[in-house]
């Protein structure tokens, strides 16, 4: 079976990267990296939702044009596409 890839992060561990971090990036700088990570994942997020909702959009919009499509392309034997006698 597949087992998660960060599964052997335990609490330990992230303390020592919460750690590593702050002597790297120091402790005044952390507060603002965690917050432009939050405000970076909420953009993301809100791109996610109006993709899905344009790609939503396009899905109805192409069955709404298929439909029109087959309605209009279904005609009697005999007849053009508005039920004119073909000669």
């Amino acid at each position: 079976m597949f087992e998660p890839l960060f599964a052997f992060i335990d609490a330990p561990i992230m303390i020592g990267l919460v750690a590593l971090a702050a002597l790297l990036f120091g402790a005044d700088k952390l507060p603002k990296l965690a917050r432009s990570a939050g405000q970076a994942k909420k953009e993301f997020m809100m791109g996610q939702i109006e993709a899905d909702q344009a790609a939503a959009k396009a899905r109805t919009d192409l069955e709404a044009h298929m439909a029109a499509e087959s309605t209009a392309s279904t005609t009697a034997p005999g007849k053009d596409e508005h039920g004119s006698p073909t000669a």
